[in-house]
């Protein structure tokens, strides 16, 4: 079978089910909330709306817009990441990798054929979670005054890399389930480290002097210094050390690598019952 063929095989198997739209209805609740709850917070700071009795925490309004853009990825990276690891674990767990293999016994085809389905995929949430941060973001931004900055090629530019970001979530997804198999174990793996381990080693950075320079290249790190924004910009005091865009795009192309290949080499390739 060609890579055309299982890419297709692939799709269809991601399509047929009511997993990607179940978990692409989570992302929009998910991060649209967030955007739009942080909008506000910070716009009504920033504008001075609740008062002097009542300041909320503070950020300069230029950084205001990227942040709550960039939520897209900074909050929402969990699920591209999710849909490559369950990509592969699902095959594992209903034990249908059999009859894959039999139908593309050239096992770097079948799995080029997850990679460029996860690829697609990717684009696709890529697009619902920036439609789910910017449209709400921007409305509340203007509501309070705070300048959207949707007129600004920056802006725009930020915005096209947080959709390559997405694909490159998928395919470190992918790598992970290759390698983990378990289905239960992935998850559990990769929400845990995703919403706790690099949220506080990354906090924690921001208060250790030198720390941050080692979680810069934690992969959510370098997401968003591809993104080129940050929550993090808000919830820790002062500068924190951050890779350039152009950096943390190809460290996080560099964790997509090494674990699609270490699956590959140590995983993908072992019998199947």
């Amino acid at each position: 079978m060609s890579l055309t063929r299982a890419t297709r095989s692939e799709l269809t198997k991601q399509f047929s089910t009511s997993l990607w739209w179940v978990l692409a209805l989570v992302l929009v609740a998910w991060v649209g909330s967030t955007a739009a709850g942080l909008a506000a917070v910070f716009a009504a700071g920033a504008s001075g709306a609740l008062g002097d009795a009542a300041q909320g925490p503070q950020l300069p309004a230029e950084l205001i817009p990227p942040m709550v853009y960039s939520l897209a990825t900074a909050v929402g990276y969990v699920f591209p990441l999710l849909i490559g690891a369950l990509l592969v674990t699902g095959e594992f767990r209903h034990q249908t990798l059999t009859p894959t293999f039999l139908a593309t016994p050239r096992r770097g085809v079948a799995l080029g054929g997850k990679i460029v389905a996860g690829i697609v995929v990717g684009l696709l949430f890529a697009l619902v979670a920036l439609v789910s941060t910017v449209v709400p973001g921007a409305g509340i931004l203007a509501a309070f005054g705070v300048d959207t900055q949707l007129q600004d090629a920056d802006t725009w530019a930020m915005v096209g890399r947080m959709v390559i970001a997405f694909p490159l979530w998928v395919l470190i997804g992918i790598g992970v389930g290759t390698l983990v198999r378990s289905q239960v174990g992935a998850v559990v793996g990769v929400i845990a480290f995703t919403q706790f381990i690099e949220p506080i080693l990354r906090v924690v950075a921001g208060l250790v002097d030198g720390l941050d320079a080692v979680t810069q290249y934690l992969p959510g790190a370098a997401s968003d210094a591809l993104a080129g924004a940050s929550i993090y910009t808000g919830m820790v005091g002062g500068e924190t050390q951050s890779l350039e865009w152009w950096a943390g795009g190809l460290v996080l192309l560099a964790y997509a690598v090494v674990f699609l290949g270490l699956g590959h080499l140590l995983s993908w390739r072992r019998d199947v019952s």
